[in-house]
Parts: structure tokens; sequence; C-alpha cells
């Protein structure tokens, strides 16, 4: 069965879910029963008032579905993933623990190039002058990224993306355009979860990222070359769109199907192959951890 690509968001849903023969039923406390295929769902985010029992836990792992709980804005604090079948599992993450780091700092460099190049497709969508810095910056990008091209080329990036606006990023911003940031980069952080999960990997063990606390190290780290895909869907809304708008909720929803680039695939599939590749890298499968850039125009191909 072919893997789903659907982020379902119940994080406003007044209601129960139940599943029968297949499908989620989705019955708002107000409002007609929805049936939705779950073949074809990636992940859901709960919230508060969404009604469910135990048995719908266990068909959402049964079908690899990935859940996310989400507090009142909409912001995930928890979640749970189908345990990995991979053949490999304990193979694949030995070698991922012991990763030299010569291999980390490599993987970290296809990562920042590709994720820059992606910022400057994006950019392109508002400066194409501005994108072309930014071109420059990925081709300057190093094993390690030691000058830190990552932040150099956020501040060029952030300065003219959104230069119609009285913006600043912040990880923890309450203004609308940081809000809608945030709720895109938590979808994307999702299927990454389920991605990493599926590879057989160690999610905590990242190449790059490595916050004691943060379970999710790795993640983090794949997901780099995804978010300019959540940055020109929020560069195309209008700069009071608000989360409080279901439109604009399913607008970023609908970043986990678009292609990805020129292969057709989707962001969450494209996702799922980078941490099917970054397995293999780690088991030395292959020397070169190959990551896809982000074009905007493939959308329309």
């Amino acid at each position: 069965m072919g893997r789903g690509w659907r982020v379902l968001d119940m994080t406003t849903l007044v209601g129960r879910v139940t599943t029968r023969r297949g499908q989620l039923l989705v019955r708002p406390q107000d409002g007609d029963e929805v049936a939705v295929p779950v073949a074809d769902v990636a992940l859901v985010l709960f919230g508060q008032k969404v009604s469910l029992g135990g048995g719908v836990v266990h068909y959402l792992a049964q079908h690899d579905v990935s859940a996310l709980m989400c507090d009142w804005r909409g912001v995930p604090l928890a979640g749970f993933h189908a345990w990995s079948d991979h053949t490999r599992v304990g193979a694949r993450q030995r070698a991922q623990a012991a990763l030299s780091k010569p291999r980390q700092k490599n993987a970290w460099l296809q990562i920042i190039r590709a994720k820059i190049s992606g910022q400057a497709a994006t950019l392109a969508l508002a400066d194409e002058l501005a994108a072309d810095h930014l071109r420059d910056i990925a081709s300057r990008v190093r094993s390690g990224d030691p000058n830190n091209h990552e932040a150099e080329a956020a501040r060029w990036y952030w300065r003219y993306l959104f230069a119609d606006r009285d913006f600043s990023r912040e990880q923890d911003g309450t203004d609308n355009t940081n809000s809608l940031l945030n709720y895109g980069y938590g979808i994307i952080r999702g299927l990454g979860i389920r991605a990493a999960a599926s590879a057989g990997l160690t999610p905590a063990l990242g190449v790059f990222h490595s916050n004691r606390s943060n379970p999710f190290n790795l993640v983090e780290d794949l997901i780099e070359p995804f978010r300019p895909v959540v940055e020109a869907c929020v560069y195309s809304l209008p700069a009071d769109a608000s989360l409080e708008h279901p439109s604009v909720k399913q607008a970023l929803v609908a970043t986990a199907t678009t292609k990805f680039d020129d292969s057709g695939l989707s962001v969450g599939a494209a996702l799922d192959d980078l941490a099917q590749q970054f397995g293999r890298y780690a088991e030395g499968d292959i020397e070169r951890l190959p990551v896809r850039v982000w074009t905007p125009r493939a959308e329309g191909s």
C-alpha cells in the first residue's frame, strides 16, 4: 500500500473521531460526519476538544499515521508515531551513532547548501537580484559550514522576503507572520518525525543539532531544506493573514502535498526519501548525502 501524504488539521474541532473499514470518521458536535480514507493520511493534528479512544490511536499506528497533540494555539505539545519495522533498524541506529565527524560535517554541507538554494528559489518570487546573492552564498558553503553561511543567508533572506512588512524572524514570535511560519514548520516537523522513524533512524541523534533536551535533533537537521516551502506559502498570503482564518490553515497544511522539485515528489515524499538516503549514508552505502532543492515552479509543471 502506498504511503499517504495528506495532513488533517483537527486543532479547532469540537467533536469525536472514530474509525470504520479503512476510514477515519470525523463527527463534529454541530455538523455532518466526514469520512477520510486512512490510506491517504500522513499526519493528524488533534486539538484539546477532540474526543477519541485508544482504538483510534491503535488504528493510526497500524496504518503508519503520525499524530500530534496540540494546545489551544495549535502548537504541538506531544505526539505518537508507529515504531519502525525497518529490517535493519538496529544496524542502522548503531551506524548513525558512530557516524564520523567528517561525514557529519559533509552531510551538513549538503543540507545547508540545499537550504540556502531553496531560500534563493523562494526569494526569487519577491526579488530576483536579492536571490542571486543567496545563490552566491550557497556556492561558498564548505564542509560543516565553519563560516556560518547559514546565518549570513538568513539575515539577507529575511530582510528581503518580507520587505513590505515590519518583520523580524523570532522562533517564539507571536505576530501573524511568525505564527504562520511556526505553524507551517510544525507540520513539516511532524512529517520529518514520521520519515525518520520509518527509515529506522534515531530522531535524537542529529548531525548538527545537538540540544540534549530535544528528542528530534535529526529531524531538525533533515527539515532544513524544506522550510523554504513554508516560507513561500506565507509570502503568498496577505500580510494580515491569521491562523484564525480556516483558509490560511488550509493553505499551510497543503504544503505537505506540494510538489517539491522537478521529480514530481511531494514535500512529504521528498522528506521521506531524504531520511531513507541519510540511513544509507550512515551505513556507508553511499558516499555523499543527496539532498533535493525546493523548486517552486515544480508545482505548476
